[in-house]
């Protein structure tokens, strides 16, 4: 089939996250015509004015709507959308200028109903953003699933950088209406209607995330509570290592309970691990900085999925 590209973009108070997002796509190398839906979902701060000043770069529409979270919001993108290709993006988002070029390509070689990319860190972010996207990102922390490693699963594709076909979209009725973890959610009902999903490498994102140690934190928590609900929804797809995060921090504890009985042992061990991430990252970014702070952002990456982890397995919100 003919790609027609619609690219859906979410935003709540976040003008200018919007204004770098739609800067970048004006750059983009595709020769084609894509489309670009704004649903602002019920802003005080709306990014309306920015978004006019794209009107003539841009094939874009603008729509304002009620309040109703990032998942509906994007379904209502795509119930309007005139493309037969949705691309998700979420407003924290830089798009390198070879995007649609690179998807394009892969679906051409290797056609499915809905992919994922991956993230890195731009130039222009701070020290913590970057130190947020090696935590990440880290084949030492997620097994570099996020960043620029294949999965070597079938890959679970996340909101801030997706595309689904209208067929797909259809059938699925796209985002549910849960707070979190609604993406995985998608991708599990994507398998139930026998869609594919393939992880393009080349597909990347510059994705700002969280800019504080506590936003982070937070978010992560989010993350890890949401896990057990969708294991208890998906009871096929719960795996082992959706504990790690919580065994790692239990870990841990005790290996500061033990250094303080005068047991180095553990400790050492995670000396050793903290020391790698501390390599890796300075390999990755260059900056001293960034590879000190990349041990605080594992640390508050690990303590709050695993944190919210627990929280998620005894509370039945």
């Amino acid at each position: 089939m003919e790609l027609q590209f619609s690219i859906i973009i979410p935003v709540y108070n976040r003008p200018q996250e919007i204004d770098e997002l739609l800067a970048s796509l004006t750059k983009q190398t595709y020769s084609k015509n894509f489309e670009v839906v704004v649903v602002e979902d019920g802003s005080e701060n709306n990014s309306k004015e920015i978004v006019e000043n794209y009107s003539k770069a841009l094939n874009l529409i603008y729509f304002f709507k009620e309040n109703s979270g990032a998942g509906a919001s994007r379904n209502f993108g795509m119930e309007r959308a005139s493309g037969n290709y949705f691309i998700i993006f979420d407003s924290d988002c830089i798009i390198p200028p070879n995007y649609l070029d690179e998807v394009e390509k892969a679906l051409a070689l290797n056609f499915t109903d809905a992919f994922g990319g991956a993230d890195a860190a731009h130039d222009s972010f701070t020290i913590i953003q970057k130190a947020i996207n090696y935590s990440m990102t880290s084949f030492l922390t997620t097994g570099g699933i996020r960043g620029s490693k294949k999965a070597v699963d079938k890959f679970q594709p996340r909101s801030f950088n997706l595309g689904i076909s209208k067929k797909a979209f259809e059938k699925t009725t796209g985002f549910s209406k849960m707070k979190i973890g609604e993406d995985i959610d998608l991708t599990f009902r994507l398998w139930e209607h026998n869609f594919e999903t393939q992880f393009i490498e080349n597909a990347f994102v510059y994705h700002k995330r969280r800019s504080t140690f506590q936003q982070f934190f937070k978010q992560t928590f989010a993350f890890g509570k949401g896990r057990p609900f969708l294991n208890k929804k998906y009871p096929d797809t719960a795996k082992i290592t959706y504990w790690f995060p919580t065994i790692f921090i239990l870990f841990f504890a005790i290996a500061l309970i033990s250094l303080i009985a005068g047991i180095k042992i553990l400790a050492l061990l995670f000396v050793v691990y903290f020391t790698m991430i501390f390599l890796d990252s300075f390999i990755k970014n260059k900056k001293i900085s960034v590879a000190v702070l990349s041990i605080f952002t594992t640390l508050i990456q690990f303590t709050g999925y695993g944190l919210g982890f627990l929280k998620g397995i005894f509370s039945d919100s």
